[in-house]
């Protein structure tokens, strides 16, 4: 699953407006984040997510192994902030897409 730069704009555009929904701790990327991390892809699609400084992983590490995880794909990365996207196919049967993509 590989975007384009003109998809990867439009996504780091959208995501310029999230507020960060998950916080990485000192404890890494354990499963339960995971589990949450999930969630939250699922129902919203994009995400921003935040690194603890007193973690031992970097920003830019995290997000791959979240997005590896995850299905997902790494919008961009700037400090100690990541943006991961991933689509969810059942919002659009539903009606229920998320309002930048309405």
């Amino acid at each position: 699953m590989s975007m384009t730069g003109k998809e990867r704009a439009e996504l780091r555009s959208e995501a310029h407006h999230l507020d960060v929904l998950v916080h990485i701790g000192h404890a890494g990327l354990t499963p339960t984040l995971l589990t949450s991390l999930d969630d939250v892809l699922r129902t919203k699609e994009l995400v921003k997510v935040q690194v603890a400084k007193a973690g031992e992983l970097t920003a830019k590490e995290a997000a791959n192994e979240a997005a590896e995880q995850m299905g997902a794909e790494v919008v961009q990365v700037i400090g100690r902030t990541f943006t991961l996207y991933r689509e969810n196919p059942e919002l659009k049967k539903k009606g229920d897409l998320p309002p930048w993509r309405r």
